[in-house]
């Protein structure tokens, strides 16, 4: 892929392991294990996989809200250190992400709209009038309404609220959101809404997005190429339709076959 926008360079993510007592060593959790993935300008990658593969480890390091253990995350073709803030903070200028659950992403005391704004804060130097139009302009982008801001999280639904947090990735005009299970917790019915929505973000916006799921169907619907994780390693990548018409490992295979039980 020539000029990848955003890249992951053999990321591994290690829980604990270290020395006990005697100098034995304990063994630790590999739950990402040397990854290597490329997302191009304006592209929708997604990461399938089953519970405990390591798909929002992944996700998590490549917005910064984890430190790998090896390896390093590339943005437009140069190395960051996330051990260090400033190139966390420099990859989150440019990555944002929007959580499986964000009803509990959100600070229930706080409004919507200080929600929104949160982003803007730490990663822009906006004034608080800038911000304020800001929010009120995202909330109508995402289908809600402005004066929407001044109320709290328990007084939307879970379709309202995962479209607030659409908002709030968008907040510092990000140029990829990454995106963990962020419909699986919502009905057939919004599930179409949220991704129609993603959709049209992408083609107004230019957006490109990592869509994190374990629902074969919907990163079919949404994605342009796919990686399929198992054990915390990329065991398949490649175009969406080739991948899921013709699977070429074993564990994809498996996986497909299931999708299509249970969808028939």
């Amino acid at each position: 892929m020539p000029d990848p926008l955003l890249e992951a360079r053999a990321l591994t993510r290690r829980f604990g392991g270290g020395r006990r007592l005697f100098g034995r060593a304990r063994e630790g959790f590999v739950a990402v294990d040397g990854v290597t993935l490329a997302l191009a300008r304006g592209e929708t990658l997604g990461i399938v996989g089953e519970s405990g593969s390591g798909k929002s480890t992944l996700s998590r390091m490549l917005v910064g809200l984890a430190i790998p253990s090896e390896g390093t995350v590339g943005l437009d073709g140069a190395a960051l250190d996330l051990r260090r803030g400033r190139d966390r903070r420099r990859l989150q200028r440019r990555v944002q992400m929007v959580f499986q659950d964000p009803a509990s992403a959100m600070n229930p005391r706080k409004t919507v709209g200080a929600s929104v704004a949160a982003p803007m804060v730490g990663l822009t130097d906006w004034n608080a009038e800038r911000r304020r139009a800001r929010v009120g302009e995202l909330l109508e982008v995402v289908g809600l309404r402005a004066d929407h801001a001044s109320r709290h999280p328990h007084e939307f639904s879970g379709g309202q609220l995962q479209r607030i947090g659409i908002a709030r990735a968008l907040a510092a005009e990000p140029d990829i959101v990454v995106l963990d299970e962020p419909v699986s917790a919502l009905d057939v019915s919004v599930q179409a809404q949220v991704l129609a929505l993603l959709r049209r973000l992408r083609e107004e916006r230019g957006l490109a997005m990592i869509f994190v799921s374990h629902d074969l169907a919907v990163v079919e619907q949404l994605c342009d190429r796919v990686a399929v994780m198992r054990r915390g390693r990329v065991v398949e990548e490649g175009d969406c339709r080739t991948v899921f018409s013709a699977p070429s490992d074993g564990y994809t295979k498996e996986l497909v076959a299931a999708a299509r039980r249970f969808t028939t």
